[in-house]
C-alpha cells in the first residue's frame, strides 16, 4: 500500500471507464496506493472482471453500470458509492469515445456523441461529486485529456475538440473550487496501447510505425504507465497543485 505523501489508504476513488485500458491501469494503481475503487462503466462483464482484479490487491471495490452522459445514471453511481464507502475522495474522469474520419465526413450525430461523452459527461461527473467533496473538506479530480488537447488531428476532430475542452474545463474548475480545497488536474496520455488504439496497429501499420518513430522513448506506452501520475494527483503530494495538465507521452509533445 501507499505511504506518506502518496498514501491513499481509506480514500475512495471513482474511475469512469475504469474497466479497461488506461482507466483500468489507473484503477489498479490507485488500489495499489490503498484506495477503495469504484469502477463506473457500461460493460458489466468487463467491470466485474476489473473489480475482481482490484479486490485481489486487498482494497474495497465496487462496479456500477454508468453512462456518464446520462444525468440520472451519474447521480445513481455517486449515490451507490456514498452508500458503500461514505463518499468520493477522488474522481478520475476517463470514460471516452472516438470516431475516426475526415472532419467533413462526420454526421452531426457522431460529433454530438463524442462531445456528449467526452466533455459533457465529464462535466456531469464533476458537478455531481462537488457537493460531497466540498462538505467533506476537499477532494481530487483527475481529468483524462489527450495529446489532442494540445495538437490538432486530421482524423479525430470532435475528439480533439472535446479533449481541448477538457483542459480548459479543468482550469476553470480548479479556479472555481480552490476555495473548497478541491484540486482539479488533467493527465494527457500519449500514444498508449488500448482497445481504442488497437485498430491503428492492426489496420494502419504505416501510421503506427510513423507514430512510434516520432516518440523520443521509441515505443508506445502501456496503460499502467498512467498510474504513477494519477496516484500523485490523487494523493496529498499534490495538495498545492491544481489546474495543470501533465503529458505522459514518452516525450511526444516536446519533440
Amino acid at each position: 500500500m501507499g505511504s506518506g505523501m502518496f498514501d491513499l489508504s481509506g480514500k475512495t476513488a471513482v474511475v469512469t471507464g475504469g474497466n479497461g485500458g488506461i482507466g483500468l491501469g489507473i484503477a489498479l494503481g490507485l488500489a495499489g496506493a490503498g484506495a477503495n475503487v469504484v469502477v463506473a462503466a457500461r460493460d458489466e462483464d468487463k467491470t466485474a472482471a476489473a473489480v475482481s482484479r482490484i479486490e485481489t490487491i486487498g482494497v474495497g471495490a465496487l462496479g456500477v453500470r454508468t453512462d456518464v452522459a446520462d444525468e440520472a445514471s451519474v447521480a445513481n453511481m455517486v449515490e451507490r458509492t456514498v452508500e458503500r464507502f461514505g463518499g468520493v475522495d477522488v474522481l478520475v474522469n476517463n470514460a471516452g469515445v472516438s470516431v475516426r474520419k475526415p472532419p467533413q465526413d462526420y454526421a452531426l450525430e457522431e460529433w454530438e456523441r463524442v462531445i456528449d461523452i467526452n466533455l459533457n459527461g465529464l462535466f456531469l461527473c464533476c458537478r455531481t461529486v462537488y457537493a460531497g467533496m466540498a462538505a467533506h473538506g476537499g477532494g481530487k479530480i483527475i481529468n483524462i485529456g489527450s495529446m489532442t488537447s494540445i495538437f490538432g488531428s486530421d482524423w479525430v476532430a470532435p475528439y480533439s475538440a472535446s479533449k481541448g475542452g477538457v483542459v480548459q474545463l479543468t482550469k476553470s474548475l480548479a479556479v472555481a473550487w480552490a476555495k473548497d480545497n478541491i484540486q482539479v488536474n488533467a493527465i494527457l496520455p500519449g500514444w498508449i496501447h488500448t482497445d481504442l488504439t488497437a485498430v491503428i496497429r492492426t489496420d494502419n501499420r504505416p501510421r503506427y510505425d510513423f507514430i512510434e518513430a516520432r516518440i523520443p522513448h521509441g515505443r508506445w506506452g502501456e496503460p499502467d504507465e498512467m498510474a504513477g501520475t494519477a496516484v500523485f494527483l490523487a494523493a496529498p503530494a499534490s495538495d498545492y497543485v491544481t489546474g495543470v495538465s501533465i503529458p505522459v507521452d514518452g516525450g511526444y509533445s516536446v519533440f
